[in-house]
């Protein structure tokens, strides 16, 4: 790596299409297109957009559909998912969709696979049915989702037009070392969720790499980090923007979800001790500050970590310095005064 770890890094978005309070999910999907545009001219890689269920707070249910709406109002920017939860979905499903996207936007399509059901059991058995167990079957799957999309399934009785053929890089998600492990057997990269799962962050990035085989797609082991991050001009506006973000994953902790919520001044009247702490653990990979002590941290956190790549999930309640936050956040990465 070099000296400065943040020359040339790539970084990209997570976005969680996540809907405030006053606002509508048409509201969100309307910023998500802007921010989408905006980070595209900032210079960074991709934005992937994620899959949840039966959550007032968070719209991004249908991935592949809001990707063909980032991707059409964008130009050069990879859109993928980040991820689709296979066990919910047929791999043949997945091929075709995935594979009319990629048709009708060539190179810009990523696929992010995970496990998890990405909802509550109650939903989880409302979209499974039969399969609520599927994620045991989560490597048949991919393996299954990879043969649909390559040009040698041609001969075979089922094919997946389009996406026969197409290459469509595959990424794995993971929250823990069991799908880190799964993605350095299948040689793919591999993409860890630190922004709501830290502590096993540095055993799941250390089992990949020991477990990683080459393949055809990929001879290295390639490692993106999730990371949340909460820029603004002074680390003390960007404290108080990061309220949004403590309410939200207070909000997990306790069971009582809600739409995503304003700033606040202060946090004590919101939480206990206890749930301080919960929440804190959750945050512990968290960049919350104005560009110089994030230039430091997140300097720090690169050295440490030696990933690949950088991605940044913001939840800032305002759009505009939500937009702000990314600009900031690129300035860091780029080398540049912001």
């Amino acid at each position: 790596m070099s000296e400065n770890p943040l020359n040339r890094l790539p970084f990209s978005v997570l976005d969680l299409a996540t809907v405030g309070e006053g606002t509508t999910p048409a509201d969100t999907f309307r910023n998500s297109l802007d921010l989408a545009r905006h980070v595209e001219r900032l210079g960074y890689t991709r934005f992937w957009v994620s899959e949840h269920h039966n959550m007032a707070g968070v719209a991004s249910s249908a991935p592949p559909v809001l990707i063909g709406y980032l991707a059409g109002g964008t130009t050069t920017l990879r859109v993928g998912s980040g991820g689709i939860m296979l066990p919910n979905h047929s791999p043949l499903v997945v091929a075709e969709q995935m594979g009319t996207l990629a048709t009708l936007y060539p190179g810009r399509i990523d696929i992010g696979l995970g496990r998890a059901p990405g909802t509550d059991p109650v939903a989880s058995r409302a979209i499974r049915g039969v399969r609520f167990d599927a994620g045991q079957d989560f490597p048949r799957d991919i393996q299954q989702l990879q043969a649909y999309l390559s040009a040698d399934n041609r001969n075979a009785p089922v094919r997946a037009i389009p996406g026969e053929g197409l290459d469509i890089p595959i990424y794995i998600l993971g929250s823990s070392t069991e799908s880190a492990y799964l993605a350095g057997l299948l040689g793919l990269p591999y993409a860890f969720a630190s922004h709501f799962a830290p502590t096993q962050l540095f055993a799941a990035l250390k089992r990949y790499r020991d477990n990683f085989r080459p393949s055809a797609v990929l001879q290295e082991p390639y490692a993106i980090a999730c990371v949340n991050v909460v820029a603004a001009d002074t680390d003390a506006e960007a404290t108080r923007l990061g309220t949004t973000l403590q309410q939200l994953m207070l909000g997990v902790v306790t069971g009582k979800r809600q739409l995503m919520q304003p700033p606040v001044d202060s946090m004590d009247h919101l939480w206990s001790p206890a749930e301080r702490q919960y929440v804190e653990q959750m945050l512990s990979v968290s960049f919350i500050s104005g560009p110089e002590q994030l230039a430091k941290d997140l300097r720090h956190f690169l050295r440490q970590t030696g990933v690949n790549e950088l991605m940044a999930v913001s939840h800032i309640y305002d759009h505009r310095a939500r937009l702000k936050s990314y600009e900031l956040l690129a300035g860091v990465l780029q080398g540049v005064a912001a």
